[in-house]
């Protein structure tokens, strides 16, 4: 045992008389997993060590225009990359390894160690993203123990999950064993034949854990999770009943369930042909070094396999989750080159929706159907189960690891909340218990479990390049756009501050009921009131004969303003967008419409006026329905005072707004 570790059990005899920040701690800060499922990212740091466990990615919501991934926040990572040490991969899903090519562009991993598959995977990604050159990779297999500086040793314990050669960690550091399971289940009949290391768990038990990260995606779920086998005779079933294609989607990176899918495919001499570029990769990594045994002739190309009688093929695809570009969306859109849905097919979901895409999957869903196929789907027809485990496999995690503090991580807060309620019926007290957020420091020590001070965490969302940040700014005016349109303003103004030409607006994808002359006259109220009391801030006298102008906050003091006026009049918020015309000074000034020309009951009021041949009576009604001024001596007689029309009139600004320039 070296000396950090010894130094850790003296201190732990001390610690009543060691102040807390003398104290050693351990400080575990989640980047991503909590109260959401997906993107999991966490940083295990120890004095000038820093380990990263797992990087992954997830998917944009609705509300995400034009958004392909959401990552987590790399700021503290990009700010401590001098004390990156390297990395651990727990297995290879998307949610865990998704990340890392695009964090390599922003800082560098000294080595990341992994399972063969999840690393084989990564190797491609970090090819086609032009960064294998930012890390060396090394694989591990099962009981491997590898050295992250100087605190962190990291044993590796197979564990069993919807994904071959996943993995839970024994992280050993100066303040004691952490176990952080990754995603697992209990499967006792795995369809690979590789077990649970229950001994190992148990053996770490028994030595001391004293603290477990543990996944809660299925918290809320009671009983046992099923084995990854018994999915296999309801594929099996469906397969026979099929007259015709059987079209099957799931994950790509459900290794166990594609290999069972060419199992079955064989044994009812069916060929197989692959569509999607992830379902082509991973089957593609897979037989490569031996997690898939299927041979050569079992494929075949799916321009070929049209030509092939339809009982005796099938296709396996991408497209499980709904996504917009993904195989079978494009084949339920009817814009899939090779591929158009049959009466006579069979399509099969095996997979459930993540949180977040059911609507995108119940579309997809309705137009195969609408199209004649029949769909087989949902939890009823067995032919899906989870690679998370139950509230039981969570209980027995618990039971063989016995840690003395307990912190539940990967799932949404109702998830880690119900995870908690069952670690306390274990025997963990409320007391030793943490539900975090991204972001949340974990600080342990010895004999101690708190929350330190938070730092910098979110999301970066990546447009369909993965290059490309989206940020704040970009997502809410594509929410605009999408939801209230878009309002484009040019404006004609001269260096010495006069309007000089009508300003020209255009609108798109805007409900309103106000007429297109109406807008234009809203938009010079709007250019004129920061003419009269902006401009001062807004420009600069530079010289005799030149004059320095801020067009960008001019812009913006006159998209604010109608933003407002749109809001006010409409409840609609449209994305304004102002395009100034610079016009040199002295340019003749474009004098404006007048308020009554845009005031409906003024103008009403004007046709109501009596004419010459009404009677006299009917100019007296007129005349009583008509406000008196206070003081009408000098009106002309038979016209409507100003003050009358002061009311009746479009209100004009009147709050004071605050200059768009400092």
């Amino acid at each position: 045992m070296s000396t950090s570790f010894s130094h850790s059990s003296t201190s732990t005899n001390n610690s009543s008389r060691l102040p807390m920040n003398k104290q050693p701690m351990l400080r575990v800060i989640p980047l991503g997993g909590l109260h959401e499922i997906g993107k999991n990212t966490c940083v295990f740091e120890y004095g000038d060590d820093l380990m990263l466990v797992d990087a992954g990615l997830a998917f944009p919501s609705d509300g995400m225009h034009g958004v392909n991934v959401v990552m987590p926040d790399t700021s503290y990572l990009k700010e401590n990359q001098h004390r990156m040490r390297g990395m651990i991969v727990t297995h290879g899903h998307e949610d865990h390894i998704g990340g890392i090519s695009h964090h390599l562009k922003h800082f560098n991993i000294p080595v990341i160690y992994g399972p063969r598959l999840a690393m084989s995977m990564l190797q491609g990604k970090m090819e086609e993203a032009g960064v294998s050159d930012r890390t060396t990779i090394q694989t591990v297999g099962p009981r491997d123990v590898v050295k992250v500086g100087q605190s962190f040793s990291v044993e590796f314990i197979r564990n069993t999950h919807s994904m071959a050669d996943s993995f839970s960690l024994a992280i050993k550091t100066p303040v004691g064993t952490i176990i952080f399971t990754g995603d697992f289940k209990f499967d006792h009949t795995p369809v690979d034949g590789e077990h649970f290391d229950l001994a190992r768990l148990a053996h770490h038990g028994e030595e001391g854990v004293l603290c477990l990260f543990s996944d809660s995606t299925n918290a809320e779920v009671p009983g046992w999770c099923p084995s990854e086998r018994t999915v296999f005779p309801a594929l099996e079933r469906h397969l026979e009943d099929a007259q015709g294609r059987v079209i099957i989607t799931t994950f790509a990176s459900s290794i166990h369930r594609v290999a069972m899918i060419l199992e079955l495919a064989l044994k009812h001499g069916r060929k197989v042909g692959l569509l999607g570029r992830s379902m082509l990769n991973v089957i593609a990594k897979a037989r490569e070094i031996g997690y898939m045994k299927a041979p050569d002739e079992l494929f075949v190309p799916i321009k070929q396999i049209r030509d092939m009688p339809d009982r005796e093929t099938l296709l396996l695809m991408t497209g499980s989750q709904g996504e917009p570009l993904a195989a079978l969306s494009r084949i339920s859109r009817g814009d899939h080159q090779h591929v158009q849905v049959k009466t006579s097919d069979t399509i099969i979901f095996s997979a459930s929706p993540i949180p977040g895409n059911t609507i995108s999957v119940v579309n997809t869903i309705d137009r195969l159907m609408k199209l004649g196929a029949k769909v087989v789907y949902g939890k009823g027809e067995g032919i899906h189960v989870s690679g998370h485990g139950f509230q039981e496999d969570q209980k027995l995690m618990l039971a063989l690891t016995k840690p003395k503090y307990f912190v539940p991580v990967h799932g949404e807060h109702r998830m880690l909340v119900c995870h908690s309620k069952s670690a306390q019926t274990m025997g963990v007290p409320e007391n030793n218990i943490l539900i975090l957020e991204n972001g949340d420091v974990v600080e342990l020590t010895p004999d101690s479990l708190k929350k330190g001070q938070p730092v910098k965490a979110g999301i970066e969302l990546l447009d369909a390049s993965r290059n490309g940040i989206v940020d704040a700014r970009v997502l809410k005016e594509r929410q605009q756009l999408a939801e209230d349109g878009v309002i484009t303003l040019l404006v004609a103004v001269s260096t010495d501050g006069a309007m000089v030409a009508p300003p020209r607006v255009n609108l798109r994808g805007v409900i309103t009921s106000a007429e297109p002359k109406k807008m234009s006259f809203w938009t010079e109220k709007e250019i004129n009131w920061v003419l009269e009391n902006r401009w001062k801030q807004l420009s600069r006298q530079v010289s005799s004969n030149s004059v320095e102008v801020d067009w960008i906050g001019f812009q913006r003091e006159v998209e604010s303003g109608l933003a407002r006026r749109m809001r006010r009049e409409f409840q609609v918020e449209p994305l304004i967008l102002c395009l100034v015309q610079p016009a040199p000074s002295g340019t003749p000034v474009y004098k404006g419409r007048s308020d009554e020309e845009f005031s409906p009951k003024v103008n009403e009021r004007n046709r109501n006026l009596p004419s010459n041949n009404q009677s006299k009576e009917t100019k007296n009604l007129a005349s009583s329905r008509s406000p008196q001024p206070i003081n009408n001596s000098s009106s002309p007689k038979g016209e409507m005072p100003d003050e009358s029309i002061n009311v009746e009139m479009t209100p004009g600004r009147t709050r004071r707004r605050r200059s768009a320039v400092n």
